[in-house]
């Protein structure tokens, strides 16, 4: 917690600022809604709106414009938010810093990775990187996409690994933030086959016999992806959704049972195309219901180290002259 402030008209404010306020604040500013925000947070969005209004009586000031949609920053919100983002930043230096002494002389570069990409991308590519860069000690932290950001956010890890799509974008500063490519992936709709190698469902179903569809839960980055898929399509589609979770893997084991349709990464079911346990769903003369994703790296611009020798440094030198490779 921070130490109370001066609010209206020079009063005291008692209240102590807790720092899960700012990360709350943050989180608001980038998605510019409540609901969405509290989602992500794990919260209610009544215990989210408390929580900000919390903040605001902390700060003797409006901080949000509640009569705008979407919501809005006020004068005094933009101002806190770029020093909120500068405080949350100097906060997780001095933790990594504390951290780093205890870890002396190991180097391990820290990756914030939300799950899907853990478990598909990031092995197979950290095989290939110590092909070309050599031996490398790292520590994965697996978050959901929007945690994950905001552990790069709040410096918390050296580097982020992320997937990016214009119609869902992350929303990182470029002045704060470098990025490199590091692949490519593709999602597209799976089923398990039904002999002999055929679809089990075949696009696009109909009004009476919809297909059963395995969904992310709201919330997730692929289940926005999945639904702009969808919206693309210029075609009704009929769906029942029978299943959902925020895991990739989640949905393809459900797949592989044979439970219904299911938006997987490609990298995800590399094994099962390979084994026949599952098939891209067919859609005869239909339009094709695939997406071609960026798989990115960030890094905050100004690092609290100017060692350039750091594992960490040199890795990022390495990642901006290396040719990005395929999901």
């Amino acid at each position: 917690m921070l130490a109370a402030s001066l609010g209206p008209a020079g009063a005291v404010n008692n209240a102590a600022m807790e720092t899960k306020w700012l990360e709350d604040f943050v989180s608001l500013a980038e998605t510019r809604s409540f609901s969405r925000s509290a989602q992500l947070r794990h919260v209610t969005q009544p215990a989210f709106s408390r929580r900000i209004q919390s903040l605001e009586a902390w700060a003797g000031a409006d901080l949000v414009d509640r009569s705008s949609y979407p919501t809005t920053l006020t004068p005094a919100g933009e101002t806190l938010y770029a020093q909120a983002l500068e405080l949350l930043q100097s906060l997780q230096n001095a933790r990594a810093m504390l951290r780093g002494h205890s870890a002396a002389g190991q180097d391990f570069i820290e990756f914030a990775v939300p799950h899907t990409l853990a478990f598909t991308f990031f092995p197979f590519w950290m095989a290939d990187l110590q092909d070309s860069f050599g031996p490398i000690k790292s520590r994965l932290i697996a978050l959901n996409v929007h945690d994950a950001a905001m552990r790069l956010v709040e410096g918390g890890c050296d580097v982020l690994i992320a997937y990016h799509h214009p119609s869902q974008p992350l929303q990182l500063d470029a002045e704060r933030y470098d990025m490199v490519v590091l692949g490519h992936e593709q999602v597209a709709p799976y089923v398990r086959p039904a002999p002999p190698s055929q679809p089990t469902w075949v696009l696009p179903g109909t009004a009476a016999r919809p297909l059963p569809y395995l969904g992310y839960a709201p919330g997730a980055y692929l289940g926005g992806v999945s639904d702009w898929i969808l919206k693309q399509a210029g075609t009704p589609i009929h769906l029942d959704r029978v299943y959902e979770t925020d895991m990739a893997e989640g949905l393809k084991v459900m797949a592989v049972q044979g439970h219904g349709l299911a938006f997987l990464p490609e990298s995800a079911v590399r094994k099962e195309l390979q084994s026949g346990a599952l098939m891209r769903a067919q859609w005869p003369d239909g339009p094709s219901l695939s997406l071609t994703m960026e798989v990115r790296a960030y890094r905050a611009r100004h690092q609290p180290s100017a060692d350039k020798t750091s594992q960490a440094a040199l890795l990022w030198t390495h990642l901006q002259q290396a040719k990005p490779v395929s999901g």
